[in-house]
């Protein structure tokens, strides 16, 4: 009886092993089968409104901090107003600085005429300086030789300072003319002015470009609202024990 149990017994474990790897080998292939059905649950899934509302909102984010940058991948530019007073000591440096490079015909232009205004008046005050001290002299000169010759015929050669201003050849009776005398001397007091004050101009443009850059920087990145209006209505005053009832205009600025 007890061998036929152990003969039972051997041919049973071959059974038995077979269906258990049996089991195993579909436990592992269902296995399989299931995360590769996750996997691809996963992949065609699409994403949850939250993750795309995050995602959305960090690349807002990224774009505002790249748009905020310069161009060239440095911080935005921002002048400041110290520097731009000492660069625009140089006449038009200033702008330069500030990057209003629109603003440069303007300078240059304006130094340009006042160097050219300058220029003209100094050279017509020189001649007609030039000119009234040498018919002055020419006529003390002149009156002595004159005065020496004892009604001889004299020889004098003018200058040609005061010469060259007159349209006649006639120096003799010109050279004693009060008339020519006073010309030259108001002609030289009057270009003498023009160019004093084309100096004094020149001053001033130069201290209102160095203002321009110094406000300029420090408004640079002043915020102008658009909503810039002017609203005019008429208004009525109620009467009161003070004052009588008035009708008139309400002006209203909005900015």
């Amino acid at each position: 009886m007890a061998q036929a149990t152990v003969k039972i017994c051997i041919l049973l474990f071959p059974i038995c092993l077979s269906a258990l790897s049996s089991k195993s080998i579909a436990q592992e292939i269902e296995g399989e089968g299931r995360s590769k059905e996750i996997t691809d649950t996963l992949t065609t899934m699409p994403p949850d409104s939250l993750v795309r509302v995050v995602l959305t909102s960090a690349d807002s984010i990224a774009m505002q901090a790249i748009f905020s940058q310069h161009p060239s991948g440095s911080e935005a530019f921002k002048p400041n107003s110290t520097k731009a007073v000492l660069w625009s000591l140089i006449p038009g440096m200033g702008q330069i600085y500030n990057r209003k490079y629109w603003k440069l015909p303007f300078v240059y232009g304006g130094f340009m005429g006042f160097a050219y205004a300058m220029t003209w008046n100094g050279k017509n005050y020189q001649d007609y300086w030039s000119a009234y001290k040498s018919i002055i002299a020419d006529a003390e000169a002149y009156n002595k030789l004159i005065n020496a010759s004892s009604g001889a015929e004299v020889q004098y050669e003018f200058n040609k300072a005061w010469t060259d201003f007159l349209p006649t050849a006639d120096y003799q009776s010109a050279v004693n003319n009060v008339n020519y005398q006073n010309l030259f001397k108001n002609r030289k007091d009057f270009f003498r002015r023009n160019r004093d004050l084309s100096i004094i101009l020149t001053v001033g443009f130069y201290l209102i470009c160095m203002v321009d850059a110094y406000v300029d920087a420090e408004l640079f990145d002043f915020d102008i609202s658009p909503d810039l209006s002017m609203r005019i209505e008429p208004a009525v005053s109620p009467q009161t024990r003070f004052n009588a009832g008035s009708v008139g205009v309400n002006c209203s600025i909005t900015f």
